[in-house]
């Protein structure tokens, strides 16, 4: 992976991927517009395709850090291109420049940082972290 080197893809925005279904509580209420969980989400997914050539056998990369700006708001059935940038590598980590794009321009944008991790080894401390 080198500097710049861009994983983008098409993404139709569905009611599954809608703020409005957040709700845990009577009261709780979001409109009917992409959430931005979903949209962080996705953002992660163009982030984590690009490392897909550098991991290794039990490997995965996992996110560990994301600030990101929501802008515009956008309904069901919308298309949208999500797209990562490889900005920079510091030490272990690998920065992203994050965006979505709709029809209109930018809708959300920020930075992602993302770590290799060995899978079993994730998933051992997290099992001694609840015991």
């Amino acid at each position: 992976m080198e500097i710049n080197d861009t994983c983008e893809f098409d993404y139709i925005v569905e009611e599954k991927d809608l703020a409005s279904l957040l709700p845990l509580e009577k009261g709780d209420a979001f409109p009917a517009v992409l959430a931005t969980y979903r949209m962080i989400a996705l953002m992660e997914i163009a982030a984590a395709r690009l490392m897909i050539p550098l991991l290794k056998e039990g490997e995965l990369s996992v996110g560990v850090n994301l600030n990101v700006t929501h802008t515009a708001p956008t309904l069901v059935g919308a298309t949208i291109k999500v797209k990562a940038t490889f900005r920079e590598m510091e030490g272990k980590l690998f920065g992203f420049d994050v965006e979505i794009i709709d029809k209109v321009g930018s809708a959300g944008k920020g930075t992602h940082t993302r770590a290799i991790i060995n899978n079993e080894k994730l998933l051992i401390g997290a099992v001694k972290r609840v015991s």
